[in-house]
């Protein structure tokens, strides 16, 4: 039966004692975390947030020793004891608290516990399905405890950074109005407005630009956002992001007060980085790594081959070429010794991408060239390609051909995909890069219309405005994303602040001047009186905090996730709701 807490106060936690705390009289509170019944003394360890302490019963004492054996394992404990040094030979050099122990005088039983579905002391592996079920349980143990906490301490010192440099955190409207162009929103009817909805918003992306509108100059919010799309490792439908917001702000504004920022999150975990981050335009990244978020831990760019075949006897290449195709191809170091058949491995891996081949050629260490297309191209012509590859000694080039989007990003998977193989991504380092000057529109071929590669409300190039009725498709976007280690870890850009601009994106958009009012008329509205140039950006705090912490997964940094299917296997949501809810809020469900 539990015991009151009664007069138990809590003087340390369980990963506070210290060697100068011998002698002392102390209390802990916490959970047993492992239990060690020597015959005349038992040894427990007890946990909290804080960390772990062995504490010692001893038969001196018949009833606490009788009280104290009834312990297992997650049972809420209280007790009251005296600290003494351990001796040598039983130090845990594992733990903080190693070095000491405490002789427990009294005992609290405060609540007993069924025993648990999977080991709390320990990170062994366990279903995921099992830990989201119980995440209670799974709070408790150390990984995921250690990244809670990791989360917040990052989460403390970005709102320290921001407050030290002159923004204001405000909160924005959870219930607002359904502005669809992007991901799904998730729509809450009105009880009181009969057939009407609002959304939960997929960024506060209106708001903090009325805000900037309302002059607030420089805004900042830790905040929730909600999408209601196919899920990944790196998805959820409610997220947490980082969103910022500058009056007066060019792209440069933005890099410089996010590379500082990234520095004091990564200082967090003792991480020093490197500024300012290597800025890169999207095409750039497209064509070397086939990838607008590249992974640069590993080098291996890809580079343009076409001029070598151009005028080739490999005919299949040189008609590429002719018909407005490429050629791309990159280079794996300490791969020149590779067997035939670890060679033939990596052209079945490429095929599985989805190339129709792959080509190869190497130097072995010893000067040896061979190659997959020796006999079309000869010897001279091989070693024309790994020298304008620059291919050195002991060093393999795998070759593509094809459209150049499309062959850059096969190349660019086939490159991750061997770096991985080959150990080449170091988690400890941190290779941060800016991906600018995005295109701004992009072709919806089944809706038939252009979209926003971003969001509508970016602003086109000062450069390119002229081409926005003649060629649209080539109008870069004054956006950036923020790209940590093939990850993007933010998205920004800066905004349209022009009522009449705004108007005419709408219009390439096909949005027509009557659902622009529908959908946007509050913030043309607010367009109107006077708004200054503003740009922001939003990082990913999850994404940031799974990287941090070495995980695969977001999951595994949040508190209470869903599932891969947007289910909450502890809560068992969604779930059915009452038939007098439904008509309260002018429902019908069909099956």
């Amino acid at each position: 039966m539990a015991e009151p807490l009664g007069d138990f106060t809590r003087t340390h936690t369980c990963g506070a004692l210290r060697l100068d705390d011998v002698g002392a009289d102390v209390v802990l509170l916490g959970w047993v975390h492992r239990v060690r019944d020597l015959g005349g003394v038992l040894f427990i360890d007890v946990r909290d947030r804080g960390g772990v302490t062995q504490v010692v019963f001893d038969k001196d004492d018949p009833a606490l020793m009788a009280k104290a054996k009834r312990l297992r394992s997650e049972f809420v404990i209280g007790l009251a004891g005296c600290v003494r040094r351990r001796s040598p030979d039983t130090i845990n050099s594992k733990l903080p608290t190693g070095e000491v122990e405490v002789v427990v005088r009294r005992l609290a039983l405060l609540n007993e516990a069924k025993t648990p579905p999977f080991p709390i002391a320990d990170d062994a592996p366990v279903s995921e399905d099992v830990r989201l079920k119980y995440r209670y349980l799974d709070l408790r143990r150390p990984g995921l405890q250690g990244n809670i906490g990791l989360r917040h301490r990052v989460t403390m010192a970005i709102r320290r950074y921001f407050d030290a440099n002159g923004f204001w955190e405000i909160e924005t409207p959870i219930l607002t109005k359904s502005t669809p162009e992007g991901a799904r929103d998730y729509l809450v009817p009105s009880r009181v407005h009969p057939g009407e909805f609002y959304a939960l918003p997929q960024s506060p992306q209106l708001f903090k630009q009325i805000l900037m509108i309302g002059g607030v100059d420089r805004y900042m919010q830790i905040c929730r956002c909600f999408r209601d799309e196919d899920l990944r490792a790196d998805r959820q439908p409610e997220f947490t992001q980082v969103d910022v917001e500058m009056s007066f702000a060019r792209p440069d504004t933005i890099f410089g007060i996010i590379e500082p920022l990234m520095h004091d999150i990564f200082a967090v975990v003792g991480r020093e980085i490197r500024t300012p981050f290597l800025r890169m335009p999207y095409a750039e990244a497209i064509a070397r790594y086939g990838s607008d978020k590249p992974d640069l831990r590993c080098g291996m760019a890809i580079r343009d081959l076409r001029d070598v075949f151009r005028e080739s006897p490999f005919r299949v290449f040189k008609e590429i070429v002719g018909s407005g195709g490429t050629v791309r191809g990159f280079v794996v170091k300490d791969a020149g010794g590779y067997s035939r058949s670890e060679v033939d491995g990596i052209v079945d891996q490429a095929k599985q991408l989805g190339a129709a081949g792959l080509v190869w050629a190497r130097r072995a260490g010893d000067g040896t060239i061979t190659s997959s297309i020796m006999k079309a191209l000869g010897e001279a012509g091989v070693r024309q390609l790994l020298e304008a590859a620059e291919t050195g000694p002991g060093e393999l080039l795998l070759v593509s051909a094809g459209e150049p989007d499309a062959t850059s990003k096969l190349l660019g998977q086939l490159r991750l995909n061997l770096a991985r193989q080959k150990g080449l991504l170091n988690p400890d380092e941190s290779a941060f890069a800016w991906v600018v000057d995005f295109p701004l529109l992009e072709w919806d071929g089944e809706e038939r219309r252009y979209v926003s590669m971003h969001h509508p409300f970016t602003a086109p190039h000062d450069d390119d405005r002229d081409r926005l009725d003649t060629d649209p498709a080539r109008v870069r976007a004054v956006a950036y994303d923020l790209v940590l280690n093939g990850s993007e870890i933010g998205g920004g850009s800066i905004r349209i602040h022009d009522a009449d601009l705004q108007r005419r994106i709408f219009s390439l958009l096909n949005i027509s001047p009557e659902e622009a009012k529908l959908r946007f008329g509050f913030f043309l509205d607010a367009l109107e009186y006077g708004t200054p140039p503003h740009g922001g950006i939003a990082l990913g705090l999850d994404r940031i905090c799974t990287i941090l912490s070495g995980e695969d997964s977001i999951r595994d940094v949040i508190a209470f996730p869903k599932t891969a299917t947007a289910v909450d296997l502890m809560s068992d949501a969604p779930s059915p709701v009452d038939a007098k809810q439904l008509r309260e809020l002018h429902l019908l469900t069909q099956k």
